[in-house]
């Protein structure tokens, strides 16, 4: 018998905890979304794991009655949801999927530039209704991207964009002293930063006021970053072109929302990674965290408590 113990909170019936599979030689492996017994097991778990994708609740109670936990994994790339105090206050290292999901969150941060600058709803408009009306469009060559939060995501958006051709300007942790200058410059502004203490709303009426007419801005982090009733504001008196949104600052976005008016507006909800295999994915680097954990290796993606990420 395994000496580790894997505590596992989730579904036991959920077909995408498949690749934990790869982990019963090598841990005694408790899954379940019982609260009664994650609570029984908990002092006795060295992992835990939050393998439910949702909120924290049931991960945050195991990881308060988890006398011998040695290191604890959220799934997801953000830990607002998770990062309880206990946990934060905590010398067990937390875990979590950065990075998993950038390459599809890059893509995506193209196609809606792709969206605008080729406008393509005028081309569905015109489609739907049978009307042949050529029209000049733009290009992305030689446009400039802000990247808002250079992390996995950002670099993700840099790697695509450069194959286009155009230029980049970033904005990284500590930084944001520059943040309306690069906002000017900008044709485009992908905000991928994650949700802390610092970046609440750190795009605000001043930040959209410093950006052109003609920029578009586009979010893939988390939506409270985004001061929303400031760019409601500003894409209805079409201060800039518009909006490309995948995160909102309530989720499911309200059907009385004022961006499903907007015809600037790109909305996704909160789909922009959600690939047939996301799950799988994401616990895939949880078994290979794994093994760096038995060799006593150092763990990939330990997040800075303090910073929030």
């Amino acid at each position: 018998m395994p000496d580790l113990t894997l505590l596992v909170v989730a579904d036991p019936a959920a077909a995408y905890l498949a690749p934990l599979g790869q982990l019963k030689s090598m841990a005694r492996m408790i899954v379940t979304n019982d609260r009664g017994e994650i609570l029984r097991a908990a002092p006795e778990a060295d992992v835990l794991l939050n393998g439910d994708f949702r909120g924290g609740e049931l991960f945050q109670e195991a990881f308060r009655q988890g006398r011998r936990l040695r290191w604890a994994h959220s799934p997801a790339a953000g830990v607002e949801k998770v990062l309880s105090p206990e946990i934060a206050a905590s010398e067990v290292p937390l875990t979590n999927g950065r990075g998993v999901f950038a390459r599809p969150l890059g893509e995506w941060i193209v196609g809606a530039m792709l969206f605008f600058t080729y406008d393509m709803r005028k081309n569905l408009e015109d489609q739907r209704a049978r009307r042949w009306k050529p029209a000049e469009h733009g290009e992305l060559y030689g446009q400039t991207l802000a990247i808002i939060g250079y992390g996995s995501i950002g670099r993700a958006a840099e790697e695509r964009a450069r194959a286009f051709g155009m230029n980049i300007l970033t904005i990284r942790r500590g930084e944001r002293a520059k943040l309306r200058e690069v906002l000017s410059q900008c044709d485009f502004a992908a905000v991928c930063a994650p949700l802390t203490r610092e970046t609440r709303g750190m795009i605000g009426a001043a930040e959209i006021a410093a950006m052109k007419r003609t920029a578009v801005i586009i979010n893939v982090g988390r939506g409270p970053v985004i001061d929303e009733k400031a760019l409601i504001a500003a894409l209805r008196e079409n201060r800039i072109r518009g909006a490309a949104l995948d995160v909102f600052e309530t989720e499911p976005l309200p059907p009385d929302s004022p961006f499903f008016e907007l015809e600037n507006v790109l909305i996704s909800p909160h789909s922009a990674d959600l690939l047939p295999d996301l799950r799988e994915r994401a616990l895939q680097f949880f078994v290979e965290n794994f093994h760096r954990f038995v060799k006593g290796e150092p763990l990939q993606n330990v997040v800075d408590k303090h910073a929030g990420y």
